[in-house]
Formats: structure tokens, sequence, C-alpha cells
């Protein structure tokens, strides 16, 4: 797991998230043209818990929806 720094609307946050899920997170992100920041912060605007967390969760419904949709 490694820390990583963002800026997300002006203010600098870190986030620590496993090399799997950064991947799949840069992965989505690049899909939908945006960066990962612009990614991060839409996240960030919904989330209900820690960041993080939130991220990864929606890391998982987007590949399990991916997925879905694939089969």
């Amino acid at each position: 797991m490694k820390k990583r720094s963002l800026s997300i609307r002006g203010h600098m946050t870190s986030i620590s998230l496993e090399d799997e899920f950064w991947h799949e997170l840069g992965q989505i992100a690049r899909e939908r043209g945006v960066s990962v920041a612009s990614l991060v912060d839409e996240i960030d605007s919904k989330r209900a818990g820690g960041l993080s967390s939130a991220i990864r969760l929606f890391v998982l419904k987007t590949v399990k929806s991916d997925c879905n949709i694939s089969n």
C-alpha cells in the first residue's frame, strides 16, 4: 500500500491505496478521458466515509458493472 498526494479543489490531500486499486482507478480515469485528480474529486463529492475507502468502493462497483456488461 502506498500513500499518494493529490490536489482536490485546490487543497492537497493524501490517500493510501493498494497498487491494484490505484492502477484500476487510473484505467477508469483514462477510459473516461479525465485526470485521476478529477475522478477523485468526483468520488470525494459523493462520499459518506473516508476517501480511500470511497475510492476502493467506487473502483469495485465500476469493475463489477463493467464485468456485467461484457457478460
